[in-house]
Protein backbone atom coordinates (compact mmCIF):
# COMPACT_ATOMS: atom_id res chain seq x y z
CA UNK A 1 0.00 0.00 0.00
CA UNK A 2 1.35 3.39 -0.80
CA UNK A 3 1.46 5.11 2.31
CA UNK A 4 1.84 8.63 0.16
CA UNK A 5 -1.47 8.23 -1.46
CA UNK A 6 -3.77 11.27 -0.71
CA UNK A 7 -6.52 8.81 0.15
CA UNK A 8 -4.82 6.74 2.65
CA UNK A 9 -3.07 10.22 3.77
CA UNK A 10 -6.82 11.53 4.31
CA UNK A 11 -8.22 8.53 6.10
CA UNK A 12 -5.18 8.73 8.35
CA UNK A 13 -6.36 12.21 8.54
CA UNK A 14 -10.04 11.49 9.47
CA UNK A 15 -9.31 8.85 11.90
CA UNK A 16 -6.78 11.02 14.24
CA UNK A 17 -9.28 13.77 14.44
CA UNK A 18 -11.96 11.31 15.31
CA UNK A 19 -9.85 9.64 18.24
CA UNK A 20 -8.99 13.49 19.50
CA UNK A 21 -12.41 13.42 20.02
CA UNK A 22 -13.95 11.77 23.23
CA UNK A 23 -17.12 13.03 22.82
CA UNK A 24 -17.33 11.42 19.10
CA UNK A 25 -16.11 8.08 21.21
CA UNK A 26 -18.80 7.94 23.95
CA UNK A 27 -21.64 8.49 20.86
CA UNK A 28 -20.38 5.90 18.77
CA UNK A 29 -19.75 3.42 21.32
CA UNK A 30 -21.07 3.77 24.98
CA UNK A 31 -24.58 5.84 24.33
CA UNK A 32 -25.59 2.41 22.21
CA UNK A 33 -24.56 0.47 24.66
CA UNK A 34 -26.13 2.67 27.59
CA UNK A 35 -29.26 2.30 25.11
CA UNK A 36 -29.28 -1.69 24.43
CA UNK A 37 -28.59 -1.86 28.61
CA UNK A 38 -31.69 0.34 29.63
CA UNK A 39 -33.71 -1.42 26.83
CA UNK A 40 -32.68 -5.27 28.16
CA UNK A 41 -32.91 -4.74 31.41
CA UNK A 42 -36.96 -3.47 30.94
CA UNK A 43 -37.61 -6.01 28.94
CA UNK A 44 -35.73 -8.65 29.59
CA UNK A 45 -36.66 -12.18 29.90
CA UNK A 46 -39.53 -12.93 32.54
CA UNK A 47 -42.81 -14.40 33.10
CA UNK A 48 -45.97 -12.82 31.47
CA UNK A 49 -47.71 -10.75 34.10
CA UNK A 50 -50.82 -11.71 35.31
CA UNK A 51 -54.75 -9.93 33.72
CA UNK A 52 -56.54 -8.44 35.86
CA UNK A 53 -60.63 -8.88 35.54
CA UNK A 54 -62.80 -6.44 37.70
CA UNK A 55 -65.68 -8.32 39.01
CA UNK A 56 -68.87 -5.92 39.95
CA UNK A 57 -69.95 -6.38 43.20
CA UNK A 58 -73.76 -8.49 43.63
CA UNK A 59 -74.89 -11.54 44.73
CA UNK A 60 -72.45 -13.70 42.49
CA UNK A 61 -69.24 -11.56 43.32
CA UNK A 62 -67.88 -13.72 46.43
CA UNK A 63 -68.10 -16.96 44.59
CA UNK A 64 -66.73 -15.59 41.57
CA UNK A 65 -64.15 -13.48 42.82
CA UNK A 66 -61.88 -16.51 44.45
CA UNK A 67 -62.48 -18.87 41.55
CA UNK A 68 -61.83 -16.47 39.42
CA UNK A 69 -58.18 -15.64 41.76
CA UNK A 70 -57.18 -19.51 41.27
CA UNK A 71 -57.30 -19.44 37.80
CA UNK A 72 -53.33 -19.63 36.75
CA UNK A 73 -52.45 -16.07 34.98
CA UNK A 74 -55.28 -13.94 36.54
CA UNK A 75 -56.14 -11.65 39.10
CA UNK A 76 -59.79 -10.57 40.33
CA UNK A 77 -60.34 -7.03 41.97
CA UNK A 78 -63.93 -6.49 43.42
CA UNK A 79 -65.10 -3.13 42.30
CA UNK A 80 -68.37 -1.03 41.89
CA UNK A 81 -69.28 -1.18 37.48
CA UNK A 82 -68.03 2.37 37.32
CA UNK A 83 -64.40 1.80 38.79
CA UNK A 84 -64.77 -0.96 36.79
CA UNK A 85 -65.71 0.69 33.67
CA UNK A 86 -62.51 2.88 34.66
CA UNK A 87 -60.09 0.79 35.33
CA UNK A 88 -60.57 -0.48 31.93
CA UNK A 89 -60.32 2.71 30.48
CA UNK A 90 -56.94 3.31 32.17
CA UNK A 91 -55.85 -0.33 30.80
CA UNK A 92 -55.79 -1.24 34.85
CA UNK A 93 -57.75 -4.68 33.70
CA UNK A 94 -58.23 -6.39 31.24
CA UNK A 95 -61.99 -7.02 31.34
CA UNK A 96 -64.87 -6.48 33.87
CA UNK A 97 -67.17 -9.33 34.89
CA UNK A 98 -71.19 -8.34 35.94
CA UNK A 99 -71.76 -11.74 37.71
CA UNK A 100 -76.17 -12.69 37.44
CA UNK A 101 -78.13 -15.51 35.80
CA UNK A 102 -76.52 -14.67 32.50
CA UNK A 103 -72.92 -12.64 33.01
CA UNK A 104 -71.86 -9.63 30.90
CA UNK A 105 -68.51 -9.25 30.15
CA UNK A 106 -66.98 -5.60 29.30
CA UNK A 107 -63.98 -5.69 27.40
CA UNK A 108 -62.20 -2.83 25.18
CA UNK A 109 -61.50 -4.43 21.51
CA UNK A 110 -58.50 -2.34 21.41
CA UNK A 111 -56.66 -3.97 24.11
CA UNK A 112 -54.50 -6.95 23.66
CA UNK A 113 -54.94 -8.31 26.30
CA UNK A 114 -58.97 -8.24 26.43
CA UNK A 115 -59.34 -10.93 24.06
CA UNK A 116 -57.34 -13.69 26.19
CA UNK A 117 -58.48 -12.26 29.51
CA UNK A 118 -62.51 -13.08 27.80
CA UNK A 119 -61.01 -16.60 26.98
CA UNK A 120 -60.09 -17.38 30.44
CA UNK A 121 -62.73 -15.83 32.47
CA UNK A 122 -65.47 -18.07 30.07
CA UNK A 123 -63.52 -20.97 30.56
CA UNK A 124 -63.73 -20.92 34.09
CA UNK A 125 -67.58 -19.94 34.27
CA UNK A 126 -68.07 -22.67 32.32
CA UNK A 127 -66.77 -24.98 34.75
CA UNK A 128 -67.98 -23.47 37.62
CA UNK A 129 -71.75 -25.01 36.02
CA UNK A 130 -69.81 -28.11 35.54
CA UNK A 131 -68.11 -28.48 32.30
CA UNK A 132 -65.94 -31.51 31.94
CA UNK A 133 -63.56 -31.69 29.69
CA UNK A 134 -63.43 -34.22 27.00
CA UNK A 135 -59.69 -34.15 26.03
CA UNK A 136 -57.28 -33.87 28.46
CA UNK A 137 -53.49 -32.38 26.78
CA UNK A 138 -50.43 -32.18 28.65
CA UNK A 139 -48.80 -28.97 28.06
CA UNK A 140 -45.17 -28.33 27.28
CA UNK A 141 -43.63 -24.71 27.97
CA UNK A 142 -40.39 -24.63 25.36
CA UNK A 143 -38.52 -21.40 25.24
CA UNK A 144 -37.12 -21.52 21.62
CA UNK A 145 -33.47 -19.41 21.30
CA UNK A 146 -33.69 -16.52 19.71
CA UNK A 147 -37.60 -16.06 20.47
CA UNK A 148 -36.91 -13.46 23.32
CA UNK A 149 -38.00 -9.73 22.74
CA UNK A 150 -34.54 -8.95 23.30
CA UNK A 151 -32.65 -11.49 20.64
CA UNK A 152 -35.40 -9.18 18.35
CA UNK A 153 -34.02 -5.86 19.67
CA UNK A 154 -30.05 -6.23 19.71
CA UNK A 155 -30.20 -6.34 15.92
CA UNK A 156 -32.06 -3.52 15.44
CA UNK A 157 -30.43 -1.12 18.21
CA UNK A 158 -27.35 -2.08 16.02
CA UNK A 159 -28.20 -1.20 12.87
CA UNK A 160 -29.90 1.87 14.29
CA UNK A 161 -26.46 2.91 15.97
CA UNK A 162 -24.83 2.11 13.25
CA UNK A 163 -27.52 4.75 10.95
CA UNK A 164 -27.05 7.46 13.71
CA UNK A 165 -23.37 7.10 14.35
CA UNK A 166 -23.36 7.31 9.87
CA UNK A 167 -25.28 10.01 9.53
CA UNK A 168 -24.46 12.47 12.69
CA UNK A 169 -20.95 11.40 13.32
CA UNK A 170 -19.53 11.86 9.42
CA UNK A 171 -22.26 14.43 8.74
CA UNK A 172 -21.50 16.57 11.72
CA UNK A 173 -17.87 16.15 11.37
CA UNK A 174 -17.98 17.92 7.39
CA UNK A 175 -20.27 20.94 8.64
CA UNK A 176 -17.62 21.90 11.34
CA UNK A 177 -14.90 21.52 8.83
CA UNK A 178 -17.17 23.92 6.77
CA UNK A 179 -17.96 26.20 9.16
CA UNK A 180 -14.36 26.31 10.73
CA UNK A 181 -13.04 27.30 7.57
CA UNK A 182 -11.02 23.67 7.13
CA UNK A 183 -12.12 22.72 4.16
CA UNK A 184 -11.40 26.29 2.29
CA UNK A 185 -7.89 25.78 3.39
CA UNK A 186 -8.31 21.80 1.84
CA UNK A 187 -9.87 22.61 -1.20
CA UNK A 188 -6.39 24.29 -1.81
CA UNK A 189 -4.64 20.98 -1.92
CA UNK A 190 -3.71 18.80 -4.48
CA UNK A 191 -6.31 16.08 -4.21
CA UNK A 192 -9.86 14.95 -5.85
CA UNK A 193 -12.61 15.77 -4.21
CA UNK A 194 -13.66 12.18 -4.69
CA UNK A 195 -10.54 11.00 -2.46
CA UNK A 196 -11.74 13.61 0.27
CA UNK A 197 -15.04 12.28 0.83
CA UNK A 198 -14.46 8.50 -0.10
CA UNK A 199 -11.72 8.82 2.51
CA UNK A 200 -14.66 9.94 5.27
CA UNK A 201 -16.86 6.63 4.53
CA UNK A 202 -13.25 4.40 4.58
CA UNK A 203 -13.10 5.99 8.43
CA UNK A 204 -16.56 5.31 8.88
CA UNK A 205 -16.29 1.81 8.16
CA UNK A 206 -12.91 1.47 10.29
CA UNK A 207 -15.23 2.22 13.00
CA UNK A 208 -18.17 0.33 12.67
CA UNK A 209 -16.25 -3.01 12.21
CA UNK A 210 -14.96 -1.98 15.87
CA UNK A 211 -18.75 -1.07 16.66
CA UNK A 212 -20.03 -4.31 15.56
CA UNK A 213 -17.90 -6.57 17.07
CA UNK A 214 -17.88 -5.00 20.14
CA UNK A 215 -21.60 -4.30 19.98
CA UNK A 216 -21.97 -8.60 19.25
CA UNK A 217 -19.72 -9.44 22.47
CA UNK A 218 -21.56 -7.07 24.35
CA UNK A 219 -24.52 -8.52 23.88
CA UNK A 220 -23.28 -12.14 24.05
CA UNK A 221 -22.39 -11.17 27.90
CA UNK A 222 -24.91 -9.20 29.18
CA UNK A 223 -28.09 -10.98 27.71
CA UNK A 224 -26.48 -13.93 26.22
CA UNK A 225 -28.01 -13.20 22.80
CA UNK A 226 -26.27 -16.06 20.26
CA UNK A 227 -25.24 -15.76 16.86
CA UNK A 228 -27.13 -18.52 14.74
CA UNK A 229 -25.33 -17.53 11.70
CA UNK A 230 -22.11 -16.47 10.73
CA UNK A 231 -20.49 -13.77 11.94
CA UNK A 232 -18.26 -12.70 9.17
CA UNK A 233 -21.56 -12.25 7.13
CA UNK A 234 -23.42 -10.57 9.82
CA UNK A 235 -19.91 -8.01 10.17
CA UNK A 236 -20.32 -7.66 6.09
CA UNK A 237 -23.75 -6.41 5.99
CA UNK A 238 -23.19 -4.06 8.58
CA UNK A 239 -20.43 -3.05 6.84
CA UNK A 240 -22.78 -2.42 3.92
CA UNK A 241 -25.25 -0.58 6.08
CA UNK A 242 -22.47 1.90 7.48
CA UNK A 243 -21.42 1.97 3.59
CA UNK A 244 -24.86 3.31 2.66
CA UNK A 245 -25.66 5.74 5.95
CA UNK A 246 -22.37 7.03 4.85
CA UNK A 247 -22.87 8.10 1.03
CA UNK A 248 -26.41 9.10 2.71
CA UNK A 249 -24.82 11.21 5.18
CA UNK A 250 -22.52 12.78 2.51
CA UNK A 251 -25.61 13.58 0.40
CA UNK A 252 -27.40 15.30 3.31
CA UNK A 253 -24.76 17.55 4.23
CA UNK A 254 -23.04 18.24 0.80
CA UNK A 255 -24.46 21.99 0.93
CA UNK A 256 -25.13 22.44 4.32
CA UNK A 257 -23.92 25.78 5.09
CA UNK A 258 -24.43 26.06 8.76
CA UNK A 259 -25.02 23.75 12.20
CA UNK A 260 -28.77 24.16 11.96
CA UNK A 261 -29.58 22.98 8.45
CA UNK A 262 -27.20 20.28 8.90
CA UNK A 263 -29.03 19.00 12.02
CA UNK A 264 -32.37 19.90 10.86
CA UNK A 265 -32.12 17.71 7.52
CA UNK A 266 -29.88 14.67 9.53
CA UNK A 267 -33.20 14.69 11.55
CA UNK A 268 -34.93 14.84 8.34
CA UNK A 269 -33.59 11.51 6.83
CA UNK A 270 -33.25 9.37 10.65
CA UNK A 271 -36.44 10.10 11.70
CA UNK A 272 -38.59 8.39 9.76
CA UNK A 273 -36.05 5.02 9.32
CA UNK A 274 -36.24 4.94 13.39
CA UNK A 275 -40.45 4.70 13.60
CA UNK A 276 -40.73 2.82 10.12
CA UNK A 277 -37.61 0.64 9.70
CA UNK A 278 -38.56 -2.17 12.83
CA UNK A 279 -35.81 -1.11 15.30
CA UNK A 280 -38.30 -1.45 18.27
CA UNK A 281 -40.91 -3.42 16.53
CA UNK A 282 -41.60 -5.61 13.70
CA UNK A 283 -41.96 -3.10 10.25
CA UNK A 284 -44.63 -5.75 9.11
CA UNK A 285 -47.22 -3.73 12.03
CA UNK A 286 -47.06 -0.94 9.12
CA UNK A 287 -50.43 -1.38 6.74
CA UNK A 288 -49.63 -2.43 3.08
CA UNK A 289 -49.98 0.13 0.80
CA UNK A 290 -46.80 1.62 2.71
CA UNK A 291 -44.93 -1.63 2.78
CA UNK A 292 -43.24 -0.72 -0.16
CA UNK A 293 -41.69 2.36 0.76
CA UNK A 294 -40.50 0.76 4.01
CA UNK A 295 -38.79 -2.37 2.17
CA UNK A 296 -36.72 0.46 0.09
CA UNK A 297 -35.45 2.02 3.32
CA UNK A 298 -31.89 1.20 4.05
CA UNK A 299 -32.55 0.54 7.24
CA UNK A 300 -35.38 -1.88 7.02
CA UNK A 301 -32.95 -3.34 4.72
CA UNK A 302 -30.32 -3.94 6.98
CA UNK A 303 -32.29 -4.45 10.50
CA UNK A 304 -34.11 -7.36 8.13
CA UNK A 305 -30.70 -8.43 7.15
CA UNK A 306 -29.05 -8.56 10.34
CA UNK A 307 -31.69 -10.07 12.30
CA UNK A 308 -32.15 -13.35 9.66
CA UNK A 309 -28.49 -13.73 10.15
CA UNK A 310 -28.45 -13.70 13.70
CA UNK A 311 -31.30 -15.47 15.25
CA UNK A 312 -32.06 -17.42 11.63
CA UNK A 313 -28.56 -18.36 10.10
CA UNK A 314 -29.82 -17.24 6.91
CA UNK A 315 -26.39 -16.81 4.97
CA UNK A 316 -25.37 -13.74 3.23
CA UNK A 317 -25.89 -14.55 -0.69
CA UNK A 318 -29.70 -15.19 0.37
CA UNK A 319 -29.81 -12.03 1.23
CA UNK A 320 -28.90 -9.90 -1.96
CA UNK A 321 -31.80 -7.95 -1.76
CA UNK A 322 -31.12 -6.46 1.27
CA UNK A 323 -27.50 -5.94 0.31
CA UNK A 324 -28.65 -4.59 -3.21
CA UNK A 325 -30.97 -1.94 -1.21
CA UNK A 326 -28.11 -1.13 1.08
CA UNK A 327 -25.55 -0.99 -2.58
CA UNK A 328 -28.14 1.84 -4.03
CA UNK A 329 -28.52 3.80 -1.24
CA UNK A 330 -24.33 4.34 -0.82
CA UNK A 331 -23.43 4.53 -4.41
CA UNK A 332 -25.96 6.66 -5.58
CA UNK A 333 -25.76 9.50 -2.55
CA UNK A 334 -22.42 9.37 -3.08
CA UNK A 335 -21.89 9.83 -6.84
CA UNK A 336 -24.48 13.06 -6.14
CA UNK A 337 -22.12 14.41 -3.20
CA UNK A 338 -19.13 14.43 -5.25
CA UNK A 339 -20.77 16.17 -8.03
CA UNK A 340 -22.98 18.88 -5.59
CA UNK A 341 -20.24 18.86 -2.62
CA UNK A 342 -19.83 22.60 -1.29
CA UNK A 343 -16.54 23.66 -0.44
CA UNK A 344 -17.57 26.77 1.46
Amino acid sequence: MNTQHPLWQLVLFRMRGFLREPAALFWVFIFPLLTALALGVAFRDRALPELAVAVVDGPDADRLAPSLEAVEGLTAQRMSEAAGRDALRRSKVALVLIPGPQPELIVDPTQADGRTARLMVVDNLERLQGRVDRVVVQNRQVTAPGSRYIDFLIPGLLGFGLMSSSLWGLGWALVQMRTGKLLKRLVATPMKRSHFLFSFMLGRTVLALAEILFFVAFARVLFDVHMFGSLLSFTLLGLCGSTAFGGLSLLVVSRAGNAETASGLMNLVSMPMMVLSGVFFSASNFPGWLQPFIQALPLTALNDGLRAIMLDGTPLLALWPQVLVLGVWGLIPFLIAVRYFKWM
